[in-house]
């Protein structure tokens, strides 16, 4: 019988407890800058321990059974428990030097704004695709922390960055059966509460048992949309669901029906895995009548299936789009064309030809072609970054600009982006400040 194998996976090494701190001082060169006190230290070592005994008894050892209700279930579960998720604590936005939200009270309570169930899901999606790395003591260019709990504040557009010990106070707590797109499930765990603790979003079911559904979550390397056993792989029966406060809108759900006359977007929530509403039809209706109709052995009905995620796909590719812009998924441009009957027919296969890609587009009614996503990125130095950012003045959307606009990406550029888009009375992932192939016609349009 062979020994079992033990990983064990440091958390960051950016711990900001006092002992941490302190032997980082005396050891600055240590690999995880962790005091021998520190928990992980000793989780360390009983690792080692449980190797080396292992080792010693492996003809005899028995077995350890997992109990059912904490084993994962699925095809793409992890081999073994799911990395730790330290977080921060409570923060303003960008971190301790920004601008602190006024501490709430029983004569001032927490401020709790408004904001879509859509909206909440497109923020989540919106991290996902741009792939944050997960960093307990990082701020993104949104001024959220890159840990679970910032990423929660981020989507429900929260005044600062809050953490599992706090996220209560904008929530209330619901039941499992009253769970909808943009909810939140919380293991607070008070014995381990800034290394023991998780937050993830609820994006719906994945399965009519309601054993599976859609998570989005920030967790190392990156943040993930992933099909996750309820309520979570580990501790299931300690996460708790709560509804944000402020969410103004329902969920997609059976019985959710479009309204008479042009459909307008409904949000990405009536949309992906476990969704089943007229939307949904009505989506693979108009796909249908796009030339996709290929994809769908049956009528297209209320229920998502991967007929509807092929067909999508094909009308968007067909559009010249690639990479999280063809995901499969209708956002606001891919539901626009189809409503209006702009844009490319789908093409006779599943994908466009590879080599077709945005930055291969030629002008079009003095339109300069749309070089592609991946130039409008942090990093990014490109001649189409200085035309866009001369652009955006033009338009008299320069006010983030202390100097240039230059050949290199800044947040003065995402910010006068997003200032455009919201002018467009664009809201949540469609306003977020990196210009895509809508933006850029926009844009450039006399």
């Amino acid at each position: 019988m062979e020994s079992p194998v033990f990983e064990e996976i440091d958390p960051a090494d950016d711990c900001d407890c006092p002992g941490c701190a302190h032997w980082r001082h005396v050891f600055p060169y240590s690999r995880t800058g962790r005091f021998p006190g520190h928990p992980a230290a000793h989780r360390t070592a009983l690792v080692v321990a449980a190797v080396a005994s292992a080792a010693i008894a492996a003809p005899t050892a028995p077995a350890v059974a997992v109990p059912q209700a904490q084993r994962p279930a699925g095809p793409d579960v992890p081999a073994g428990d799911e990395p730790d998720t330290p977080q921060g604590r409570r923060s303003p936005l960008y971190g301790p030097s920004g601008q602190a939200a006024p501490p709430a009270s029983p004569a001032r309570p927490a401020r709790v704004p408004a904001i879509t169930r859509a909206d909440i899901v497109e923020r989540a999606r919106n991290w996902v695709t741009q792939k944050v790395p997960y960093g307990v003591a990082s701020y993104w260019s949104d001024g959220y922390r890159q840990d679970c709990s910032g990423y929660v504040s981020m989507a429900w557009r929260l005044p600062g960055n809050e953490w599992t010990g706090s996220l209560g106070k904008y929530a209330e707590r619901i039941t499992k059966d009253e769970l909808q797109p943009g909810d939140m499930l919380l293991f607070h765990n008070a014995a381990d509460p800034y290394g023991g603790s998780h937050a993830v979003l609820f994006g719906g079911w994945t399965n009519t048992t309601r054993s599976q559904y859609v998570a989005y979550e920030q967790t190392a390397p990156h943040t993930l949309r992933r099909t996750t056993p309820y309520a979570y792989w580990s501790n299931s029966a300690r996460y708790v669901p709560y509804r944000y406060k402020g969410v103004s809108d329902g969920a997609a759900g059976a019985g959710a029906s479009p309204p008479a006359g042009r459909i307008p977007f409904p949000g990405v929530a009536y949309f992906g895995p476990g969704a089943e509403n007229e939307y949904v039809a009505e989506l693979g209706r108009m796909l249908v009548a796009r030339g996709a109709g290929r994809f769908y052995p049956a009528p297209p009905g209320p229920r998502w299936t991967d007929a509807d995620r092929r067909a999508t796909r094909a009308f968007q590719e067909a559009q010249g789009w690639r990479g999280a812009a063809a995901d499969g998924l209708p956002g606001p441009l891919t539901w626009e064309l189809l409503v209006t009957g702009g844009g490319r027919d789908s093409l006779s296969g599943d994908s466009a030809s590879a080599s077709s890609t945005p930055s291969s587009a030629s002008a079009s009614h003095g339109v300069p072609g749309y070089p592609g996503r991946a130039l409008f990125r942090p990093g990014a130095v490109d001649d189409h970054v200085t035309r866009l950012g001369r652009q955006l003045v033009r338009k008299g959307f320069g006010r983030y600009y202390t100097k240039g606009p230059g050949p290199r990406w800044s947040e003065a550029d995402r910010r006068n982006v997003e200032a455009f888009q919201r002018a467009q009375g664009w809201r949540g992932g469609a306003a977020d400040g990196y210009p895509g192939p809508e933006t850029w016609r926009r844009l450039f349009l006399s």
